[in-house]
């Protein structure tokens, strides 16, 4: 359609940016290395890393993949951590060695860690040592040719990498026992000190990323993202904001994990381009300590999803903090609420302004203008490079404040999905454009509004959440006969998983589903609700109707 939203950019932002400026993501961290050497990068247990050190450490940590470990470019490195230090190390030292990084959720259970780690073909993996006792329930189904085991505190140096990783083993007993063997963090980088790193060319055709997303249905599949489509979304995103940042001067609050494709496209690469600092916080849901460390740097940035503001603007010690520093609050991965906005307002000074993207699309693809002073309840404007389209059924494109399904085409949409042609074909067509499978509006000015979800997935806090994995695993308990997994509207989370059961054992109880879902799902897959039935509603072919059971 027409790009009626144009009229609404700021005035200081280009309405197309040149996406081919650089050959390889590893090219930004060089750039920003030359603009902010001894400025710092990023933070993390009270330590910090300027920019020289960050990309020292990088440069190590790739000589050791390359040449200690033997990976070549296109093997695929798979990282298994919370937010640490020790992820831009090693996200940095693979993209220098044009190894494909392939994120992992360390909350996974070890039938989902084996499905990703299969699926995606992974060479090594950097794993925290909390997580190794379930990387070992599948180490032996899975073809991985390396581990490398990081502790905490494995950042730090000297007595306090000893003092952090004694507490998290010894006293916080935080490291289920495991006997997986493996490279220490710390030997790897000393082995990489050592070495030469190879130069090698990368270009924007390779594959950067495997990002894993349920897509539209079903199974988790490997969205395939290539330099090109992160130098893109990276550059459309730097278009968008550079024009309200201070460059070298931005401190973000990184709380949202790096594995997630939001927080890795903006807090990561975007504040990184410019030369920001990043403040990693490994623990978000401990809302007191995550106050303590905000009130030790004035932040002046800071991303979340709903329920991340939600939770601090009921705390008290958030009230407390100074917010002088604060000029910018965006919100993504989930709806934001307007009572939630307002709140977070009302305390800091500064509105929630939202976004919206998709693993697919590397992820931005609409931005609130970042001199707006209130909530809008849309979810922006589409960004430079982008354009959009509101179909109905039959593929019709339809007129203002009409709602259909929202279509994106741009330099940031997926190459595919990996190995999966015939899924890729499902959201993809012939010239480009992706389904996103959520319906929407647009109006006179070019905001987009999300009105509904054509496809049934649950969101919790963010996280997709696809009923077949739920129900599949759900009916591999003997009691049950039929079972139907739904979204139930929550105050807190956005949604939360309720599932509708039809016993087949008359003494199955919630607790023993849910007890069930646990062993199988990660937590925040794990049903909330749980309501038994008779019989399901179903269609004349005997499908499952979940849009009656939501009503």
């Amino acid at each position: 359609m027409e790009p009626i939203w144009f009229k609404n950019y700021p005035e200081a932002v280009a309405q197309n940016v040149d996406c081919t400026q650089y050959n390889n993501l590893a090219e930004i961290l060089a750039e920003s290395v030359e603009k902010y050497g001894d400025r710092p990068a990023v933070s993390n247990l009270g330590i910090t890393l300027t920019y020289k050190e960050l990309d020292q450490k990088a440069t190590d940590f790739a000589a050791f993949l390359q040449q200690d470990l033997g990976l070549e470019k296109g093997d695929k490195l798979a990282l298994m951590m919370p937010n640490l230090l020790q992820y831009p190390i090693a996200l940095y030292g693979a993209l220098k060695a044009g190894i494909a990084i392939v994120n992992v959720n360390p909350l996974y259970t070890p039938r989902e860690l084996k499905h990703q780690l299969n699926d995606s073909g992974a060479d090594a993996i950097v794993i925290l040592e909390n997580f190794a006792s379930t990387l070992e329930e599948v180490l032996n189904d899975v073809s991985l040719k390396q581990v490398v085991l990081t502790n905490v505190g494995d950042a730090c140096s000297g007595i306090k990498r000893f003092i952090v990783n004694f507490v998290v083993r010894r006293v916080k007993k935080m490291v289920p026992k495991h006997s997986v063997k493996g490279i220490s963090f710390v030997e790897a980088l000393n082995r990489g000190n050592a070495l030469n790193l190879e130069a090698i060319s990368v270009n924007q055709s390779d594959v950067a990323f495997l990002q894993y997303t349920g897509g539209t249905t079903g199974v988790s599949k490997g969205a395939v993202l290539s330099h090109r489509n992160m130098i893109a979304n990276l550059m459309q995103t730097d278009a968008w904001m550079r024009p309200f940042l201070a460059l070298g001067k931005e401190t973000i609050i990184t709380a949202l994990p790096l594995y997630h494709i939001f927080s890795l496209t903006v807090n990561c690469l975007l504040f990184t381009k410019a030369g920001g600092h990043s403040v990693l916080i490994t623990n978000p849901r401990d809302m007191k300590d995550f106050c303590k460390t905000l009130n030790k740097y004035p932040f002046t940035a800071i991303t979340g999803v709903n329920t991340l503001f939600n939770g601090l603007c009921n705390t008290a010690d958030f009230k407390s903090l100074d917010f002088n520093h604060l000029n910018l609050a965006i919100g993504g991965g989930m709806a934001v609420q307007k009572s939630v906005s307002d709140a977070w307002q009302k305390i800091t000074g500064v509105p929630i302004l939202e976004g919206y993207g998709l693993t697919e699309t590397s992820p931005v693809v609409s931005m609130n203008p970042l001199d707006a002073t209130s909530y809008s309840g849309t979810i922006g404007l589409p960004v430079p490079n982008t354009d959009i389209e509101i179909r109905d059924d039959d593929n019709n494109v339809l007129g203002l404040n009409e709602a259909g399904e929202l279509w994106v085409k741009g330099p940031q949409v997926m190459e595919g999905y990996l190995n999966r042609p015939e899924e890729t074909a499902k959201v993809i067509d012939a010239n480009g454009w992706l389904a996103t499978g959520d319906m929407a509006t647009i109006d006179e000015g070019g905001y987009l509004r999300i009105v509904d979800r054509k496809k049934d997935m649950i969101l919790v806090s963010g996280f997709n959440v696809y009923p077949n994995e739920i129900e599949d695993v759900v009916a591999l308990h003997s009691g049950v006969l039929e079972v139907a997994a739904i979204g139930e509207p929550d105050d807190v989370k956005g949604e939360v998983v309720k599932i509708c059961v039809v016993k087949k054992d008359a003494n199955l109880t919630d607790k023993d589903l849910i007890e069930h879902c646990r062993e199988h799902l990660t937590g925040y897959k794990i049903p909330k609700v749980v309501e038994f039935y008779d019989e399901l509603p179903k269609s004349n072919v005997g499908k499952i109707l979940r849009k009656e059971l939501r009503k």
